[in-house]
This record gives C-alpha cells, sequence and structure tokens, in this order.
C-alpha cells in the first residue's frame, strides 16, 4: 500500500471497455469518491462505456476512441498534453490499455498484481494492488481502494439516468401494461457465450404464465436482431421485442423498472446489478463466482463447473482461478428446468406474483 496520508488533488482512472466490467468498476471509483471528496477523478474509457458514465457526478469522462487506430492514440496524447495526476488507477490489463497509460502524465501509477498483470501490465505501473485469491472481478477493482490506504466497502453504485430516459423506460413498459417486466438480454458479443433459440423461446413462455410481461434487449448486430425474431417466433407469449431499440442509458432505466433480468454472460447481467434487479445469469464457459452478477450469485444457472472438470479432470477449486472452459456448444448444457428452478426462486425471494 501506498501508506497515502492525505487525499490527492486529483486522480485518474483508466478502463476503457467493456459495458459489464466498466459497471463493476464503478463501485471501486465511487468508493474512492465517497471518501475522496475533494479529489477531482478523470475517468478515460473507450466511446460506448462513455455513453452510459455521462453525468457520474463529479467526474469527468475522457472518451478513448479505439476504433481510431494509430490517429486515436495520437488525438489522446494531444488531449493529455499538459496535464498532470497525481495518481493513475490503470485498472484493465490488456495491451491497449497500457498502450493508453504510457500517455497519461501521472507521479505514480498503479497496476493489478503480478499474477493478474497481464499483457504485461507490470511493466506500466510502479505499485501494485495485493494478491487476492479466489475472488470476484468486483473485489479485484476494489483492491485498488485497498492500496491507496482506504477502507474497502461494500460495493454501491450511482450511475444516473436522465428524467427523459426515465420517462420512455416508463410508458414504454407501463403504457398499455401493468405486469411485472421480465427482461431478457439475449446476447454477447462472443457467440459462444450466448443460449439457444428454444431455451430463450420456452423461458419466455414460462415468464408469461408466471405473470410477467416479456421484453427482449441487445445490440445492432445481424446476430442479434435475428436471433430475437427467431424467439419471437418460436415463443407463444406477446413478446416486447426492443432489440437495437435503446440506448446504454434507456436500457438501464428499463432495467431499473424491471423485476427480473435473464441473462447470459453480458453487460446488461451487470448494469441489472447496479439498480438492484435480479438477475438469472446463464454461464458454462466462464466461472460465475469471478463474473457473474456480483449480487446475485445465488440464482445463477451454470454448467461451468461440471464442464470444467471433464476438460481439466480437475473440479474449479483445484485449477487456476477464473479459468475457461473451452467450446463453442457448452451453452447448450444450461437446461431449461435449471433456468425455471432460478427464476422460481428469485419470485419465491422477492416477489408474490
Amino acid at each position: 500500500m501506498l501508506g497515502q496520508l492525505a487525499a490527492p488533488k486529483n486522480l485518474c482512472v483508466l478502463h476503457l471497455s467493456g459495458i459489464g466490467d466498466v459497471c463493476n468498476v464503478v463501485a471501486a471509483v465511487q468508493s474512492i469518491q465517497k471518501q475522496w471528496p475533494h479529489t477531482q477523478i478523470t475517468w478515460v474509457c473507450g466511446k460506448v462505456e462513455a455513453s452510459l458514465l455521462k453525468g457520474l457526478e463529479k467526474i469527468e469522462i475522457i472518451a478513448f476512441d479505439q476504433s481510431a487506430g494509430l490517429s486515436g492514440y495520437s488525438d489522446f496524447r494531444a488531449h493529455m498534453k499538459g496535464q498532470t495526476f497525481e495518481i493513475l488507477l490503470n485498472m484493465q490489463a490488456t495491451v491497449r490499455a497500457n498502450l493508453v497509460s504510457f500517455f497519461i502524465p501521472a507521479k505514480t501509477k498503479i497496476g493489478f498484481d503480478i499474477k493478474r498483470a497481464k499483457a504485461g501490465q507490470w511493466i506500466f505501473t510502479k505499485y501494485k494492488t495485493q494478491p487476492q485469491p479466489n475472488t470476484h472481478l468486483i473485489d479485484d477493482f476494489m483492491g485498488f481502494t485497498q492500496v491507496l490506504g482506504l477502507t474497502v466497502s461494500e460495493p454501491i453504485w450511482n450511475i444516473p439516468v436522465p428524467e427523459s430516459d426515465e420517462q420512455w423506460a416508463h410508458e414504454t413498459l407501463f403504457s398499455t401494461n401493468q405486469k411485472p417486466i421480465a427482461v431478457i438480454s439475449l446476447a454477447s458479443k462472443k457467440s459462444e457465450r450466448n443460449w439457444h433459440v428454444e431455451g430463450y423461446a420456452q423461458t419466455a413462455d414460462y415468464l408469461d404464465q408466471l405473470g410477467f410481461r416479456v421484453v427482449l434487449c441487445g445490440g445492432s448486430t445481424a446476430m442479434v436482431i435475428q436471433l430475437a425474431e427467431y424467439i419471437c417466433r418460436q415463443s407463444e407469449a406477446s413478446i416486447l421485442n426492443l432489440v437495437d431499440k435503446t440506448s446504454l442509458k434507456q436500457l438501464l432505466a428499463m432495467l431499473k423498472l424491471a423485476h427480473i433480468t435473464i441473462a447470459p454472460d453480458t453487460g446488461p447481467a451487470h448494469m441489472s446489478v447496479t439498480v438492484g434487479t435480479p438477475v438469472v445469469g446463464l454461464y458454462a464457459h466462464s466461472n460465475p463466482r469471478k463474473v457473474g452478477p456480483y449480487l446475485y450469485q445465488k440464482y445463477v444457472a451454470s454448467c461451468y463447473d461440471e464442464v470444467i472438470e471433464e476438460q481439466k479432470g480437475k473440479p474449479y477449486s483445484q485449477l487456476p482461478w477464473g479459468v475457461r472452459a473451452k467450446g463453442r456448444d457448452l451453452m447448450d448444457r444450461v437446461t431449461v428446468e435449471q433456468v425455471k428452478s432460478q427464476i422460481n426462486l428469485v419470485v419465491e425471494d422477492f416477489y408474490s406474483i
């Protein structure tokens, strides 16, 4: 730990990409902000992520254009000229983040411990977080508060949503409907993490039978749009298809009003956590204890444990933490009955429908 006695005048947070990861980082950043309320915080993130983080109280957001190639680095370097930060928290161990960190002038640069400092991050930082075996990603990010000499607290989130987006969400979900809302977030960018049409359609039917109004959300890729269309055709439920029809702020507003979210390993699962909406997470490739919905681990539908033991010959507890399973069809092993059981558990714990 730095053993810092006084709050710095300013600090910079670097985490570029991944909506889910960014949601997890927010908890750590706002914990620091709560304990150092007079420290000016700047966050360097990707352009898409910036649209979600926009409006964070007393935090300057700098969007780095990851699609701009070398000119993106040149533009960022020019933007940083003349600035100096007392502390840089490099919270993303990737080659791109390391290169970006090189152009951030900071007296003290902090990264992950050697084991987690992938892509050579340890070369670009002087101080490291403490090793934390078998932790969730949020706990890894919270390690940065510890190295600063601050208290590691339970995560809290306060991602602002404009009133216009809250109004849009309320009108869209409830103007002609008074049922509780179940949001199904369809797909990750990595197709092997996605569930199948039949599973989603049968889950939508079950949610409808329980009394929920089913809403689909997802991004703008042709794959996700087509997946949503297939689900709507196969399901007997009256589904509201909002795939490719929401901004990130609108999606966050919608998840805030929802009563349950069903999602694979993708951003909206973590967005739901930030607004206190229970999540049934679907996992096969990744250990949900490391990357699953932080507050709702109890409701995960996962085949990860059995798959990783088959592939590695040992239970996950005897393997390096977070090791991923490989295979394009692993999500087929998550059963509809598993998902229904977890939905029932959420309803039992939170609602009387």
